[in-house]
């Protein structure tokens, strides 16, 4: 048995949900576009959630968003 106690690890590469927010709290940025469609962070993804804000506004990450 283990003597430490276990605050709910999380698996490694989840994010905590502390660190999570949406874009109603604030500006909605190209990289909270890229994180909420699952993709990896690189410059073809960023110009590609630019484009997608550019067009489609917060509502680009609401699409996104269960």
């Amino acid at each position: 048995m283990n003597a430490q106690p276990n605050s709910n690890p999380q698996p490694e590469g989840v994010t905590p949900d502390a660190l999570l927010h949406v874009g109603s709290e604030g500006t909605v940025t190209a990289e909270d576009v890229v994180l909420a469609s699952g993709r990896d962070l690189t410059p073809d993804t960023l110009a590609w959630a630019e484009r997608k804000l550019a067009k489609e506004g917060k509502a680009a990450l609401d699409k996104l968003l269960p």
